[in-house]
């Protein structure tokens, strides 16, 4: 029998392996980080606010800002709920996030949009992730977590109909912000 045989049909079984988490660290990893998350992306937004003042997009910006705080507050109120902390890196996420925002946009309307579907495009994937995780268990946080993802798909392509493509070094630059998000991810879920 393969290894990854071997490991399903012991998890199938609710057989835990040395390293696995329990469901209730399971759960806990994940409001922790997607509250981290949200908080970031509103922090961007905030930043992208900041620099465009009037533009054209300052209303759609503002209309992700407010989805990305209604995400926040949800997650908020699950980590009273839930008894979960959030994570220790909350200053950094304060400012790293509306620094990335507020560069982009100096980069102009187009960087800014390419900032929103590198980071969208990363948290869709890793809702989606999260959602498979819980499977049947935790119904009511994996329907919260599949709308959120939907809602990650709208901004992206919001973003996408702004022409985010045509932003100068638009496949750099969005390579460089899906990786730090990959980071953020990471560092967000463990500390």
């Amino acid at each position: 029998m393969t290894a990854s045989i071997k490991d399903n049909s012991l998890r199938d079984n609710n057989i835990r392996l040395p390293g696995d988490m329990t469901q209730e660290q399971l759960i806990a990893r994940i409001i922790r980080v997607d509250h981290a998350g949200e908080y970031g992306a509103k922090r961007i937004y905030e930043g992208q606010l900041a620099i465009l003042g009037k533009s054209e997009s300052r209303k759609t910006i503002q209309e992700m800002a407010d989805a990305e705080t209604h995400h926040l507050k949800t997650f908020d109120n699950l980590l009273v709920q839930r008894s979960v902390r959030p994570t220790v890196l909350s200053p950094i996420w304060h400012i790293a996030g509306f620094m990335l925002g507020a560069s982009t946009a100096l980069l102009g309307e187009k960087a800014a949009m390419a900032c929103t579907v590198a980071v969208e495009e990363v948290i869709e994937k890793h809702y989606y992730k999260q959602a498979k995780q819980l499977g049947n268990e935790e119904d009511e946080l994996r329907k919260i977590i599949i709308e959120f993802a939907a809602d990650e798909a709208s901004h992206k392509n919001t973003a996408l109909d702004y022409d985010a493509k045509d932003a100068p070094l638009y496949k750099p630059m969005v390579t460089l912000i899906k990786s730090g998000t990959r980071i953020a991810i990471w560092l967000s879920e463990r500390f």
